[in-house]
């Protein structure tokens, strides 16, 4: 933290699985339900040094490295994404945008959140 001046931004990565785990990934949903606390506490331990945390949970994003060496299982990848309202899972692009908006100047007054962009699964 010493090296962070006012203005700073830290963007933690969670995930719905935070919210809506799935039986087989318990380990990585736990862990991201304990980034989305650490989010939070850690925000109002910087924020009066002007520092803001925040978080994006993404729903099922399409990340082939990930994906087809064992992410998920080989029978799951077919319908990988389907369980969201939008039918399909993210593509890597689409959340960069989540992430520029809470590095940027425009979310100035955004602290301790977490975004999801979950393709309209919901979350808490």
């Amino acid at each position: 933290m010493p090296q962070m001046p006012a203005g700073s931004a830290i963007i933690n990565t969670t995930s719905v699985e935070a919210y809506e785990p799935a039986p087989i990934l318990l380990d990585y949903a736990a862990a991201k339900s304990a980034i989305n606390t650490f989010t939070k506490s850690l925000a109002r331990q910087v924020a009066p040094k002007g520092i803001r945390v925040n978080a994006v949970a993404p729903g099922p994003v399409w990340t082939p490295p990930l994906e087809v060496v064992g992410g998920q299982p080989a029978s799951a990848l077919k319908q990988f994404g389907a369980q969201t309202p939008l039918g399909r899972p993210a593509q890597p692009a689409e959340m960069a945008p989540a992430f520029v908006f809470l590095a940027s100047q425009e979310a100035s007054y955004v602290i301790g959140e977490t975004l999801s962009a979950t393709g309209g699964m919901p979350t808490p």
